[in-house]
């Protein structure tokens, strides 16, 4: 093990673009996704027999040559029962105490329930943030590999003790997708309290499974629920973004319920799977794209909107009409056309007070009235990514 995730000088892994579900079995890297709902019990506390489950069937692919990443959810719902909450808090405070307290209880159940099977584990926490700065997002990459390289089994969550916004909006399925692509992952299971995505919810009348989706943008008609658990945050929705962030950058996807993770593995037709997508490979652009939200906007005219979207041209501040937001540079921002449409998105050269006194001027004019490193593009068509 640990072979698999060496890049040399070839660039970032690159997917190996599973098509069928027979064959996720032998996949060289897996990330699988847990949510809260599947690792608690009825009363909200952690239930160490689900989790040991999981952790037997991912310890037997680790055995069987597969490098595998974790992505846990849990920890505010680990907290519940310790704590005597009866469900999670509406307050962000109680939040991120829930999760200091969850969060030493969910490594150690991983910990232990690992190593009973001679796994080490590692915990890794991040934030949204870490995975949008290209520094912080090269340095995520590489204690993940070197995890893999040392044969640990990585176990990620959102860092929810000190993060505001990923507590309110994020979720894990978000993340194990960016990690899916980060790694470039052979294959993602999400794992739920749903065994599949189906026509409609599973108790009605009529509803079928679908057991495949190869283009998850021809699922219009099918009614999908957004409302998670008591214990989590996400939903359905999340799950399909999620498996179709990570099948369009060429990670195959399987979503299934937690009890059929080893039948899933095993290439069982159980759950909905999403084929790896041919065509793109990772790259910086691709994680612009799929992995940022951008810290602000710049509302461009329509020259600069077809400049950019037609003609791949640099973004010139000339073209910007207005700036939204407050940011420093260097950081994503969505770039929208004259109708507020976001059109691409892309890393900014300037600051958000240095955009405003940029927009609207041509680069003589900026030389002469701001200086010379003024003359740069807003936003280098290198660092831009059209959507």
């Amino acid at each position: 093990m640990g072979g698999s995730s060496a890049t040399g000088g070839a660039g970032p892994r690159q997917p190996s673009r599973i098509a069928t579900r027979d064959c996720l079995v032998g996949a060289a890297r897996i990330v699988v996704k847990i949510g809260s709902s599947s690792l608690t019990d009825d009363q909200g506390k952690l239930d160490q027999s689900r989790v040991a489950g999981i952790a037997a069937t991912a310890a037997q692919l680790a055995a069987d040559g597969s490098e595998v990443v974790i992505v846990s959810s849990g920890a505010i719902a680990a907290a519940l029962g310790p704590l005597g909450l009866p469900e999670r808090p509406a307050s962000v405070p109680l939040q991120q105490a829930a999760a200091s307290v969850g969060q030493a209880l969910l490594a150690t159940a991983w910990s232990s329930a690992f190593g009973d099977h001679g796994r080490r584990t590692g915990q890794v926490l991040l934030t949204e943030s870490d995975v949008i700065r290209p520094q912080t997002y090269r340095n995520v990459r590489s204690a993940l590999e070197s995890l893999l390289d040392l044969a640990a089994i990585p176990v990620v969550n959102e860092n929810d003790t000190t993060a505001t916004h990923e507590i309110r909006f994020g979720d894990n399925d978000r993340l194990a997708a960016l990690v899916a692509q980060l790694l470039g992952a052979d294959a993602l299971f999400l794992l739920t309290d749903v065994d599949a995505l189906y026509t409609a919810p599973p108790g009605q009348p009529g509803a079928e499974r679908i057991g495949v989706v190869e283009d998850p943008a021809r699922l219009t008609g099918v009614s999908i629920g957004s409302v998670g658990s008591k214990v989590g945050t996400g939903g359905m929705v999340t799950k399909l973004s999620a498996a179709q962030l990570a099948s369009t950058t060429g990670t195959a996807a399987l979503l299934t319920s937690a009890g059929r993770f080893a039948a899933a593995a095993a290439g069982e037709d159980v759950g909905t799977f999403f084929p790896g997508q041919e065509g793109r490979r990772r790259s910086r652009l691709v994680w612009l794209r799929f992995a940022t939200r951008g810290a602000g906007t710049l509302t461009l005219d329509e020259g600069a909107a077809a400049a950019v979207t037609s003609r791949r041209r640099s973004l010139l501040a000339v073209g910007i009409t207005a700036v939204a937001g407050t940011f420093p540079d260097g950081v994503p921002v969505d770039i929208a056309g004259p109708d507020g449409a976001v059109i691409a998105r892309g890393l900014t050269s300037f600051s958000s007070d240095e955009l405003r006194a940029m927009a609207g001027r041509g680069t003589h004019e900026l030389r002469e009235v701001l200086g010379e490193r003024f003359r740069r593009p807003a936003v280098h068509r290198d660092q831009l990514v059209v959507l």
